[in-house]
């Protein structure tokens, strides 16, 4: 089982293919994705990288992290999982 990577401080230029290209210099890269914003299209600037083994994914983070890529450090490490989100709107089904 791979290790899944965040990967913030992404300059808004890099998309999936050039995000693997970058990863796959340590390894290899199972998936990479770029998140992208629903409405205008551009990324957020954030991803994640799965790489296939432990040892890669951690030779990612080492070599990555830090690393100016179209003048922004980028900031990698181990992805956490997502928290549940509690509260918030209610759907507009409240009655007043």
């Amino acid at each position: 089982m791979g290790k899944k990577l965040y990967v913030g401080n992404l300059s808004y230029s890099v998309d999936d293919q050039s995000l693997n290209q970058s990863f796959s210099d340590f390894g290899t890269v199972s998936s990479a994705k770029v998140l992208m914003d629903r409405d205008s299209g551009r990324s957020k600037g954030f991803g994640f990288v799965e790489m296939s083994s432990d040892a890669e994914a951690q030779a990612a983070i080492s070599g990555m992290h830090g690393k100016s890529v179209d003048g922004r450090d980028m900031v990698v490490n181990e992805a956490r999982p997502m928290e549940p989100r509690t509260g918030g709107y209610s759907g507009g089904n409240n009655r007043y």
